[in-house]
């Protein structure tokens, strides 16, 4: 107990920590966005909102592993998110402007 109240007290936050609890905050974030939309609109809905907090969380969170901590298990665990993040981002804004043009999509 001694050793957890020690390491509790010597808790430091450096800059690149910050940037990686903002980043996890972010990613969290987005499961309580989709949980408003959905129960708004009354069936599950995947907001705009949900992709942005996705690849910015992701990104966030991928500097903090490569840069502030040099973590290849966390980079790891980051680097697939944010890139599938980023696909559903950009297909989500095709589709939102292919609805808006009446464009078909390809």
């Amino acid at each position: 107990m001694e050793h957890i109240l020690h390491a509790i007290a010597d808790y430091q936050i450096t800059p690149w920590k910050a940037v990686g609890y903002l980043g996890m905050v972010l990613f969290t974030s987005r499961w309580l966005v989709q949980s408003y939309a959905t129960h708004k609109q009354k069936r599950v809905v995947v907001p705009l909102a949900f992709w942005i907090l996705s690849v910015c969380g992701s990104l966030l969170m991928l500097a903090y592993f490569i840069f502030g901590k040099n973590d290849s298990v966390g980079i790891l665990a980051n680097l697939f998110p944010a890139f599938v993040s980023i696909y559903n981002l950009v297909m989500h804004l095709r589709h939102q402007k292919n609805d808006t043009t009446g464009d078909i999509a390809a």
